[in-house]
């Protein structure tokens, strides 16, 4: 579905991505987690041809993105992390307009949509609130029934009831084999509803895409007790990330040994515990 080789991107002289590869099978659910600045923005808008890029190549379902625009756009549903809805227009008048671009429009789903997310469709659209702003821009993207889903923040703006009917309906839309959404979020809860696979981008870099399931079944916290505390953190086989807290040793550890790590711990004259992170503990130790 999306496949990207060695893209560079920066602004004023400050390198946002950098050489990064990243490929996006068909018919997943994509979460894509990084720190504030990590550039998550700017690798989608690339992604979509709305940002020029500094060099690398980037593929849409197998068609080079030398040309943004074209049919395959038609494919494409993307919801930015800011959008600009024509104030003077209704509701009805923007969906009917903007149906007009596309070969596919579903107007029984969006006829459903604005009535399951209480959307007049006679009001204006400057006098929606920001979160009902939100879930027009949603429904404009889903609408044309894409291959591709893009949302950068879909849901900042809407209260825990509206994100969590949003994100079934989602999943249900999204259901077909060959459908692909890839969304960044700073809600964790999102992504465990979605059984997300997990797209870490950090230092410029997609540093891995792995199945929610699978972070849950290998990761786990190892901490390591002793009152003379430590120099410098225990290393492990499996370790990805380590830190000194006064007498706790903190290491993120894939595929954790017990035995060997009872072992360390009385070889160091300390105390250990196994702990399983919760996906915010992963994003904090992780990002």
């Amino acid at each position: 579905m999306v496949t990207v080789q060695r893209l560079e991107k920066s602004f004023a002289k400050r390198e946002v991505l950098r050489a990064l590869d990243w490929s996006v099978p068909a018919g997943r659910v994509i979460g894509l987690l990084g720190r504030n600045g990590a550039g998550k923005t700017t690798l989608l808008r690339c992604l979509l041809g709305l940002s020029p890029i500094d060099g690398g190549e980037i593929s849409l379902f197998g068609v080079p993105m030398t040309e943004p625009g074209g049919e395959r756009m038609h494919r494409i549903g993307f919801v930015p992390q800011t959008f600009d809805l024509f104030p003077w227009m209704k509701v009805r008048a923007y969906l009917d307009f903007t149906a007009a671009f596309y070969a596919r429009w579903n107007r029984s789903l969006t006829d459903r949509l604005l009535g399951d997310w209480q959307l007049d469709p006679k009001q204006k659209i400057g006098q929606l609130s920001q979160g009902q702003r939100q879930k027009l821009a949603i429904v404009r993207a889903i609408a044309p029934e894409p291959d591709l889903l893009v949302l950068d923040e879909p849901v900042a703006s809407l209260d825990p009831q509206a994100r969590r009917a949003f994100m079934a309906e989602l999943l249900e839309l999204m259901r077909g084999p060959d459908k692909t959404v890839i969304f960044s979020t700073h809600i964790t809860a999102d992504l465990e509803r979605a059984e997300a696979d997990i797209a870490l981008l950090r230092d410029g870099r997609i540093q891995f895409t792995r199945p929610l399931a699978e972070l849950r079944a290998r990761l786990r916290r190892v901490v390591f007790m002793r009152e003379s505390g430590w120099s410098q953190a225990p290393v492990v086989a499996g370790l990805l990330k380590a830190g000194i807290k006064g007498p706790r040793a903190e290491l993120l550890v894939e595929d954790p040994m017990p035995e060997s790590l009872q072992a360390l711990a009385a070889r160091e004259g300390a105390t250990v515990q196994i702990e399983t992170p919760t996906l915010e503990d992963l994003f904090v130790e992780l990002a």
